[in-house]
């Protein structure tokens, strides 16, 4: 499979973005976030918005695939011999996948408790984001096996996002492109970048760095994640995108009903995009060098 998102069907974002970029962000904490007495973030301002600028999501609102979840519930895992059916398929997670996003939960459970993050939804988001990795396409460390890249944020069909990291981590100095299986752009990884694996690196291409990133990022205000508004602020956060929100709901109840481990690289490949061919590129783009820090 290619190294980027181009072989797949490219469209056009459904919401409007403004061409804002944000050259610099505090290492520390987003855009828009002070912090209280008990030393939470919390918003200065009502988060998301329509009008939120597509460089202060996660993902720049890039692409995201929009397979569905079958509408069987999941079955416990299928024993030796037995026949796969779609659901049960769809329910597995590959396991180093599966491990990153549960440490990032735990994790999370410890630094922010009043979050509530399930991993759930980091499954979920990562379903959407990159089918968990290109159906666990990692190696043992958890980073994978090719860079997996959105289109080129250049405003044709996308939003419109100049370079932010030099191609450091998206091979691209000219635009700036969704990077790894949670699909960050550069300029957001510079601020919500973590180490969940310990090896002293936060690289966007590892699964346990990118889950735990994304747990982070989903509690970086003063959201409680078990009750539903703060749970729709969260993921329209990460895609400014009421679609994008009703899709990462349903593989969260879906995922939430039961799912089990699978081997690394044989999880379901997901086939549609919300993008469906504005801006495709088919040609696989250079392979970035990964920063050290």
């Amino acid at each position: 499979m290619a190294a980027e998102f181009g072989r797949l069907r490219k469209g056009a974002v459904n919401t409007t973005v403004a061409a804002v970029v944000v050259a610099a962000l505090a290492a520390s904490q987003a855009p828009g976030v002070t912090t209280d007495g008990a030393g939470r973030k919390v918003t200065t301002g009502t988060q998301p918005s329509p009008d939120t600028p597509a460089a202060d999501s996660a993902t720049g609102n890039s692409p995201y695939y929009t397979d569905l979840p079958p509408l069987n519930s999941p079955n416990p895992a299928p024993s030796s011999g037995t026949t796969v059916t779609p659901a049960a398929g769809e329910a597995g997670i590959p396991a180093t996948v599966l491990d990153a996003y549960k440490k990032a939960e735990a994790a999370l459970r410890e630094s922010k408790p009043h979050c509530n993050l399930p991993w759930q939804l980091l499954a979920a988001i990562g379903k959407v984001e990159s089918g968990q990795a290109r159906g666990g396409r990692v190696d043992a460390d958890g980073t994978t096996l090719s860079k997996i890249l959105g289109p080129q944020l250049n405003g044709a069909g996308f939003a419109n996002i100049s370079d932010t990291d030099g191609g450091a981590y998206d091979g691209d100095a000219r635009y700036d492109r969704a990077v790894g299986p949670m699909q960050f752009i550069p300029s957001t990884w510079k601020w919500a970048g973590r180490d969940g694996n310990g090896d002293g690196r936060k690289d966007p291409n590892n699964v346990y760095d990118a889950a735990l990133a994304a747990g982070h990022y989903l509690c970086r205000f003063d959201w409680n994640l078990a009750e539903q508004a703060d749970l729709d602020r969260a993921i329209l956060s990460y895609n400014n995108s009421r679609d994008y929100l009703n899709l990462v709901m349903r593989w969260l109840d879906y995922y939430r009903k039961g799912t089990h481990e699978i081997p690394d690289g044989t999880g379901t490949l997901p086939s549609g995009r919300s993008d469906d061919g504005a801006g495709a590129n088919p040609t696989p783009s250079p392979t970035p060098s990964t920063p050290s820090s």
